[in-house]
């Protein structure tokens, strides 16, 4: 009778296990069709397509992320800048082209990235609206501001931009949907296009970072003899490397320098409109954090 007893102990032990085994487990939750990012930097100086924008003084950077799943994305990016307050205003020569801010950029941008073909493949458009707070200073004389008036421009700039990449190789066009690009009135169709590759180095950690631009400014001021093509286009490089640090940090270092840039655009005084020429070749050194959420 022990005996018996204990093998149909035995026995409900085993098919009892067996059904544990057998029941499926718990599905995964689904991978949530969200994500949020940021970036946080501190720059030697900031650099954009070429040009210091800070008179090679450090710039304190960050930026917001949010993507979907579909491919659909927004964000908004900000930094210091200082040249709005370093440059002159023509004809006046007072310094600075705004009498008050001027000290910040803040972009806000928006669009559509996908796949195609394999997926080394990659296509990109959206609009890219850079504001710079501040108040325009009149060029021409004392009177006060219209905004969006030849007397008045304001530096805001709104562009559209399509972008095609391959593994770390990427072709990007960006084109001026408005008469005011960078504060130049009648600068409508203004474009600036962009070969970047960001090359891995192996497993290293490392990464080769290069680039190739050129800005192109269409129309003509009235009041100016010269084209703004010939005034302002110009081409500009760049050729450096990054390393990635524990805990999503990234630093790096890099050389930038422009070709074809007219001292009467970007030089220094009194030739220029600057303090200092903006488009010389120079250094950069960064620190950089990336947040995922």
């Amino acid at each position: 009778m022990l005996k018996k007893s204990l093998s149909a102990g035995l026995a409900s032990i085993a098919l009892a296990a067996t059904a544990h085994a057998q029941t499926p487990a718990a599905p995964a939750a689904p991978a949530s069709p969200h994500t949020f990012s940021a970036n946080l930097g501190v720059f030697s100086q900031y650099i954009f397509r070429g040009l210091t924008q800070t008179d090679r003084k450090p710039a304190l950077q960050g930026g917001l992320d949010y993507s979907h799943s579909s491919g659909f994305y927004i964000g908004t990016w900000m930094t210091n800048i200082s040249w709005l307050r370093e440059n002159f205003s023509t004809p006046a020569l007072t310094t600075g082209q705004y009498q008050s801010g001027g000290h910040m950029e803040i972009d806000v941008y928006g669009g559509y990235k996908s796949t195609f073909g394999k997926s080394d493949f990659t296509y990109d458009v959206g609009l890219l609206q850079y504001i710079y707070p501040g108040t325009p200073k009149p060029a021409i004389g004392p009177t006060a501001c219209t905004y969006g008036t030849l007397a008045c421009p304001r530096a805001n700039t709104l562009e559209a931009y399509g972008a095609l990449g391959w593994k770390w190789i990427t072709v990007k066009y960006s084109h001026s949907l408005k008469d005011e690009t960078f504060g130049v009135p009648r600068t409508r169709g203004t474009n600036y296009i962009d070969l970047t590759a960001d090359i891995p180095v192996g497993e290293t950690g490392f990464t080769v970072n290069l680039h190739y631009g050129k800005q192109t400014y269409k129309g003509q001021i009235p009041t100016v003899p010269f084209s703004n093509n010939t005034l302002l286009t110009y081409s500009d490089w760049k050729a450096g490397v990054s390393y990635n640090l524990p805990k999503d940090f990234v630093i790096g270092a890099y050389a930038t320098g422009t070709g074809g840039a007219n001292t009467l655009g970007y030089g220094a005084v009194p030739v220029g409109p600057y303090p200092h020429n903006i488009a010389k070749t120079t250094g950069t050194v960064f620190l950089k954090k990336n947040f995922n959420f």
